[in-house]
Order: C-alpha cells, then structure tokens, then sequence
C-alpha cells in the first residue's frame, strides 16, 4: 500500500496558508507601535522616521515566510535551540544492520 500525501497539506493549517495566529498578532502589534510612534513623534527628519518605522520592519522581518522553514522567527528559534541545548549523537557503524543493543550497554 502507498499514500500519495501533498507537499502542502500543512498549509491548509495556516491563516492564508503562510501564518499562525501568533504571526499575525506579533505583526499587528508592530504596526500598531508603528502607528503610535508615528503619533508620538513627528518624522521631521530620517532619523525620526526609521525609529518611528522600525517596529513594523521588525515584525515584518520575523514573519517573513521562507522555504524549508516556516518563518525568519522560527529559523531564529531553531538556531537559538541547537546552539545552547546539549547535543548526543550515537554512534550506529557503517553497517546498515545494525544489530547492537543501546540498552544491554553498560554505561560507565
């Protein structure tokens, strides 16, 4: 018997087929912080404008889709777990067949 399973059944998942509720709402609130720096401070000059811009180039930047992973945030997060988590690595041979016991190994 095999399955035929589509590469993209997960996206019917996602809102738009590309984001979680949580992207949406970590995106909605940089453009809201956006739209209240715009408010506060005035961009007279480029310097206001980019402070008063850079929450909404932030968030867009994190929810950014991207392939083989779903966003800039998770790629971010799965570097962040790979480098500060312990990693073990067994040593199976080179023989596909491999016929060794993990737990019958007496540990030292």
């Amino acid at each position: 018997m095999q399955f035929l399973i589509p590469a993209n059944s997960k996206k019917s998942m996602l809102i738009f087929g590309v984001f979680t509720t949580f992207d949406l709402i970590l995106f909605s609130i940089g453009i809201g912080a956006t739209l209240l720096l715009l408010l506060i401070i005035s961009p007279n000059n480029l310097l206001a404008a980019i402070v008063d811009l850079l929450p909404a180039v932030i968030c867009g930047f994190l929810v950014l889709p991207i392939p083989n992973y779903h966003n800039i945030r998770v790629v971010i997060q799965e570097a962040y777990r790979f480098y500060t988590t312990r990693q073990r690595f067994l040593w199976k041979g080179w023989c596909v067949k491999d016929e060794f016991d993990e737990s019958k190994q007496i540990h030292k």
